[in-house]
């Protein structure tokens, strides 16, 4: 598998002009590859640099996130299926907002097309989606991207550990009041 990455990245690394427009497909493609999202953006910070890859995986998570708004609209089964993975994690009547979505996005073995499901359940229209969107996708794109080789350095233990560390901060970021349904407040005898 270290030597298939490799000839991508050298194979990348000789594409000159083409580079940015097939590594933003291969963040277009990535939900159909299986690959994760923080591999994308790391691997982008490698061949093209912080600053560089970090554009790079700002304009591919958005055109993704952008898709995936578009698909799940024409694919009903999509939807309810994401809608009742949402209701287990969850609770029932409680929402996640962009500050924790885009925490929540930092911690790789979270589902990044679950959380784009929860964005579309707080936003108003698409105007509204495609900005919280940005919102949540540029904190991942930044870190992964200009950290992504510190990140790769990390043990398994200090990983769970700054993975424990950001679900703690996205639980403070939470939202401070809940809401009562009057049904579920008031039974009906």
């Amino acid at each position: 598998m270290g030597d298939t990455s490799t000839a991508i990245v050298t194979w990348l690394t000789h594409q000159d002009a083409w580079a940015p427009l097939i590594f933003i497909a291969i963040h277009l493609l990535r939900p159909f590859l299986f690959i994760p999202v923080m591999l994308v953006c790391i691997t982008g910070g490698v061949v093209f640099g912080p600053i560089a890859g970090s554009a790079y995986s700002i304009i591919g998570t958005m055109l993704s996130s952008l898709v995936f708004y578009k698909m799940i609209r024409l694919l009903p089964s999509g939807f309810t299926r994401l809608q009742s993975m949402q209701k287990r994690l969850l609770k029932r009547h409680s929402a996640l907002t962009v500050k924790q979505v885009a925490i929540l996005r930092l911690i790789p073995f979270i589902h990044f097309h679950l959380l784009s499901f929860c964005l579309i359940q707080i936003s108003t229209d698409f105007k509204d989606y495609t900005k919280s969107s940005l919102m949540a996708n540029f904190p991942l794109a930044v870190i992964y991207t200009s950290m992504g080789q510190w990140l790769t350095l990390l043990s398994i233990p200090m990983m769970l550990l700054f993975s424990g560390g950001l679900a703690l901060l996205c639980f403070f970021a939470r939202r401070k009041y809940e809401v009562l349904v009057w049904n579920d407040f008031f039974q009906a005898s």
